[in-house]
């Protein structure tokens, strides 16, 4: 954390419980696309300058100047950080109330968008966490591991815990310790230089205690699906004494050594992408037989209302939409209004907030995955 005491952080679901759980506004949310590299990331702080002159006009039309001067004194000091903004990546939201301000980096551009209400804009980062299109890919060999997180467009290593062994060599050496090593006294061989059962067992010792670790540390906490990147001797192996339910039964039949980061992700895409797009299929289908039957609805008033009294079961919203007002969360009231003014956010944002607390299931939609007409779709519980 810099000095200053301003937090900059990586985005998780806990970072969105606690921005969904601010209630004193005003609630500055700012979103741009940022880049890794120069020259064009000299752009970057250049354009955040020109956002927060927006901001700051947003605010002026209802809050006092020291008000407003308080309130984005941390947007006017990142602004200063070059070391920031030397390690931007693709997407950037940087969010501040009274009390409170985050700097969010993450691997997706993101529109550009400076929004002041009562509760913080947070529809891009939803779609950034939904598992809908994100996943794992576990580089694998008797040499050592590697961790990715990745979606359609970007893949980015993972810093792995200390306690995920990186090499058939250190997890026989913790099972020798352990006291597990296939005999009295008996130490592992380091590598598979020996044959038969024995050098199967090593394998085996090693495939399950890096399943162990990447299963409670990555993937039951973010509950993304995970895809072996290895060799196809190492595939049957592995699928075998693996007890991650997160696995997918395709994967990469490749040495992951040999490729680059790029086609990495190229690869893993080809086996997320038929999954997501059944996956939405699957809900959409199911959403054309929830409105037939008058148990779901596309209608931003009737989807309001329903949600407001906790109804909508799972909720699609378009990524690129927008619908500018004011949502009152008590009775599901809607009204519309320049996204500019203060107190005003976009109310499909707002929904899916509405949804998430009361239980029900959000997914972020890309326009060229699915077409919602009205920019929505809900199918309710009753």
């Amino acid at each position: 954390m810099p000095a200053d005491g301003r937090e900059i952080t990586a985005l998780t679901s806990e970072v969105l419980k606690e921005l969904s759980a601010v209630d004193s506004g005003p609630c500055l949310s700012l979103f741009q696309p940022t880049h890794r590299r120069h020259p064009e990331n000299q752009e970057d702080p250049i354009r955040f300058r020109n956002l927060l002159k927006e901001l700051e006009a947003s605010l002026h039309q209802k809050y006092p100047a020291a008000e407003s001067k308080e309130l984005l004194e941390p947007f006017q000091a990142l602004a200063q950080d070059a070391d920031f903004w030397n390690h931007a990546l693709e997407g950037l939201a940087v969010l501040g109330a009274p009390g409170f301000f985050r700097a969010l980096r993450f691997s997706q551009p993101v529109d550009q968008l400076v929004v002041v209400a009562d509760s913080f804009h947070t529809k891009p980062l939803r779609r950034f966490l939904q598992t809908a299109d994100r996943y794992h890919v576990l580089s694998l060999s008797l040499h050592g591991i590697r961790l990715f997180e990745g979606n359609r467009r970007t893949l980015d290593e993972v810093d792995m815990s200390k306690r995920v062994p990186d090499s058939i060599g250190e997890s026989s050496a913790e099972a020798s310790a352990d006291g597990d090593g296939g005999g009295a006294g008996m130490p592992l061989r380091h590598g598979l230089g020996g044959k038969g059962a024995e050098a199967d067992n090593e394998a085996d010792r090693y495939f399950r205690a890096v399943d162990r670790a990447v299963l409670e540390h990555y993937s039951r906490p973010s509950g993304l699906p995970l895809i072996l990147a290895a060799l196809p001797e190492h595939h049957h192996r592995f699928h075998e004494v693996s007890q991650n339910p997160f696995l997918i039964a395709d994967g990469i039949r490749l040495n992951p050594e040999s490729l680059s980061a790029d086609k990495l992700r190229e690869h893993a895409w080809q086996v997320v992408e038929p999954q997501y797009q059944a996956r939405l299929e699957t809900l959409h289908g199911e959403f054309e037989q929830a409105k037939a039957r008058g148990t779901g609805s596309d209608v931003l008033a009737e989807v309001a209302e329903a949600a407001a009294a906790g109804r909508v079961a799972t909720l699609m919203v378009e990524a690129g939409r927008e619908i500018a007002g004011r949502l009152d969360v008590a009775t599901g009231r809607i009204e519309k209004a320049e996204l500019g003014a203060p107190d005003v956010d976009d109310m499909l944002d707002d929904l899916g907030e509405l949804v998430t607390k009361m239980g029900g299931t959000v997914l972020v939609v890309p326009a060229e995955r699915m077409e919602l007409p009205t920019g929505l779709a809900a199918t309710y519980r009753y």
